[in-house]
């Protein structure tokens, strides 16, 4: 508890600091990182608000930027408990799924990586464990919210980063988020994510980084 206190002290301390020296807007617009390579072997597609992250990965693969989709399992706590009670569930990986299947991605393209992920970091290293006997992959594309992009860049750098063969990792913040890295303080929500995602980028470097093999 103690250390997670101190990351939040520093998360908050790195953005007030920012906020000093650059000013506002390159705060929100620092956490947007955005570098689409030509052509990846794969997309990237990770969950969280999943609508506006599917439509982008939709458009990417519909551009030709990459061939297949990769998605990790994401954690839904006990939701298998409520389908032993006879609740019908679906999980919001499939609920991804079927929405870029419905928008044309073809089912054999997508790739459905088990992982019951609870973080970014979860998902990062299930693509890592499932990339273990491909080393023909060499460059993935991310696709996030614009928010969360530059904290899942420097996550999936670390993870992949350790692979016998390193992949590139390529970025594409979703274009149908309501984020605005301008004017970010104008917003509660956008305040949130800022604040959040600063004081998790802390949080990855202190403490989760370090026990990555």
């Amino acid at each position: 508890m103690i250390k997670r206190s101190r990351a939040i002290f520093f998360g908050l301390l790195i953005v007030l600091t920012l906020l000093y020296i650059g000013g506002c807007r390159n705060v929100g617009v620092w956490l947007v990182r955005e570098d689409v390579p030509s052509h990846a072997d794969a997309i990237v597609l990770l969950m969280g608000t999943f609508p506006e992250r599917v439509l982008q990965a939709v458009d990417l693969y519909h551009r030709g930027l990459a061939d297949n989709m990769i998605i990790v399992y994401e954690s839904m706590g006990p939701y298998q408990t409520l389908g032993a009670r006879g609740a019908s569930v679906k999980r919001t990986t499939e609920q991804a799924r079927d929405a870029a299947v419905a928008l044309g991605v073809p089912e054999a393209r997508i790739t459905m990586v088990p992982g019951d992920a609870r973080s970014t970091l979860d998902e990062a290293i299930a693509v890592r464990d499932h990339l273990v006997n491909r080393s023909a992959t060499d460059t993935l594309i991310l696709v996030s919210s614009p928010a969360h992009m530059r904290r899942s860049y420097i996550i999936f750098r670390n993870v992949l980063g350790k692979k016998e063969h390193p992949v590139y990792i390529g970025c594409s913040p979703s274009v149908y988020s309501g984020f605005n890295p301008d004017k970010w303080w104008r917003r509660k929500e956008d305040v949130q994510a800022v604040l959040s995602e600063y004081v998790k980028i802390c949080s990855f470097h202190l403490f989760e980084k370090k026990g990555l093999r």
